[in-house]
C-alpha cells in the first residue's frame, strides 16, 4: 500500500540482525532436519536508554511482522519502542512466519485464517450478526474491515496455520523463549493473544530474567476449552504444567470455582478454589494485562487478572477505555491509534519495571 514519507527523524541503529533458538535436530526418513526453531529479529538503537530490551511475541497464526508495521503502512510497535531507546527483539514463534512449519517436522496443522472469521473476531465485529455487545464500539480498524478492504488483505496475507496441539505449541515456545533469554539476558516480554502463555511459561523457568510482562489480551480465560480440538488451559493459564505452591502433580488438583465479574455485562470466569495455589516464580514480576474496549477479550480478560492476583502475582488490568483510548479491537497494535497505545504501554513499563543495571 502507498504510504506518505515519515515525518519522524531518521532512526539510527547500532546493530540489527537475526538468529534462531530452540533448534532440535530431528531424524526423519529424508535425513536429519531442524525442528522447533524460533526466528528472532533484533534491532539495537544507537542510544540505548533502558537496560532491558523488549521481546515482542505475536499471537494466533500471525508472525513477528504484526509488530513491525500496520496494514495501512505505518511503523509498528517495534519502531515505536526503538525510538524510545529500547533494544527490540521480535520473534516468530515456532511454526510461524520465518520459523518453518512442516508436518514432517512438527506434525499436523490447522487451516490458515479465513477472511470471514477474521472479520468477525478482529476487523469488523460490529458489522457481524450475533457479535458480543461491545463489538459495536469498534472504530479503530484502518479500513472497512470487510472483504474488499485493502488493509484486511494486508493482514490476512500474513496469517498462516498453527499446530493442532496446544500443549506442543506451548512447550516449543517455552523452550525457545528460555534459550532466547539465556542468550540476551534480562528482558521485558510483550505478548499478544495465543502468544500470552509465552510470558507465563518463560517467566516460570527463567524468573530472574523476566523483568516485566505486558500481556495484550492473552489467551484465556482461565481453564478455557479451546475450539477445533486444540486443547484446554488445564493449568489455568496454560496447557502444560507451571510451578505451583503447593506443587501440582496433575491439573485435576487445581480446584476451580466460578467468580462473578465486578461489572455488569462481563462474563463469569473460573478462578481457583480457596486456598489457592500460588505461582511463586511470577510473584515478583510486574504484570499488565491490556484489554481494548471493543474486542471479545473485553468480556473475559478480568478472569485472567483475577487468576493471577489470586495466585500471588502483581497483576494490573489496563482497560484502554479507562485511559481515554477508545474503539479498539483485538489487534490494537495494527489499528489507527497504535502509537498512542504504545505510548501508554511504555509509560506503564517506565513506572513499574525497575531499571536496575542489566
Amino acid at each position: 500500500m502507498n504510504q506518505a514519507p515519515s515525518k519522524s527523524p531518521p532512526l539510527i541503529l547500532a546493530d540489527q540482525g537475526f538468529f534462531w533458538t530452540g533448534i532440535h535436530r530431528q531424524h526423519t526418513p529424508n535425513g536429519t532436519i531442524a525442528s522447533g526453531q524460533m526466528f528472532v529479529q533484533f534491532q539495537i538503537p544507537e542510544r540505548v536508554l533502558h537496560p532491558y530490551p523488549i521481546v515482542m511475541v505475536h499471537g494466533g497464526g500471525g508472525q513477528g511482522l504484526d509488530f513491525l508495521g500496520t496494514p495501512d503502512g505505518r511503523p509498528g510497535w517495534a519502531t515505536y519502542f526503538l525510538r524510545q531507546g529500547y533494544a527490540v527483539y521480535v520473534v516468530d514463534r515456532p511454526g510461524h512466519g520465518r520459523s518453518p512449519l512442516h508436518p514432517e517436522a512438527l506434525g499436523p496443522m490447522t487451516p490458515p485464517l479465513a477472511y470471514e472469521p477474521a472479520m468477525t473476531l478482529f476487523t469488523a465485529p460490529g458489522k457481524q450478526p450475533n457479535a458480543w455487545p461491545n463489538a459495536q464500539k469498534h472504530t479503530q480498524w484502518p479500513g472497512t474491515g470487510v472483504i474488499g478492504d485493502l488493509t484486511l488483505d494486508q493482514f490476512i496475507a500474513g496469517q498462516g496455520p498453527f499446530l493442532v496441539f496446544l500443549a506442543q505449541t506451548q512447550q516449543l515456545m517455552q523452550n525457545a523463549g528460555a534459550e532466547l533469554l539465556d542468550r540476551i539476558g534480562p528482558a521485558i516480554l510483550l505478548t499478544h493473544s495465543m502468544g500470552g502463555p509465552f510470558g507465563w511459561l518463560v517467566a516460570d523457568v527463567r524468573p530472574k530474567l523476566v523483568k516485566g510482562i505486558v500481556a495484550v489480551e492473552p489467551l484465556g480465560p482461565p481453564f478455557a476449552q479451546l475450539p477445533m480440538g486444540l486443547g484446554d488451559l488445564s493449568y489455568g493459564l496454560t496447557t502444560i504444567p507451571m510451578t505451583f505452591s503447593p506443587p501440582v502433580k496433575s491439573p485435576t488438583e487445581l480446584g476451580r470455582e466460578t467468580r462473578k465479574p465486578s461489572k455488569i455485562g462481563l462474563a463469569d470466569c473460573f478462578v481457583q478454589t480457596e486456598p489457592a495455589r500460588q505461582l511463586p516464580n511470577l510473584s515478583s514480576i510486574p504484570v499488565a494485562v491490556v484489554t481494548s474496549e471493543a474486542s471479545a477479550w473485553s468480556m473475559q480478560d478480568h478472569g485472567t487478572v483475577d487468576f493471577l492476583v489470586q495466585a500471588g502475582v502483581q497483576a494490573a488490568h489496563l482497560r484502554l477505555e479507562d485511559h481515554g483510548l477508545r474503539g479498539n479491537g483485538h489487534l490494537m497494535m495494527q489499528e489507527r491509534n497504535s502509537d498512542e497505545i504504545a505510548a501508554f504501554l511504555e509509560r506503564w513499563i517506565s513506572e513499574h519495571v525497575v531499571e536496575e543495571q542489566a
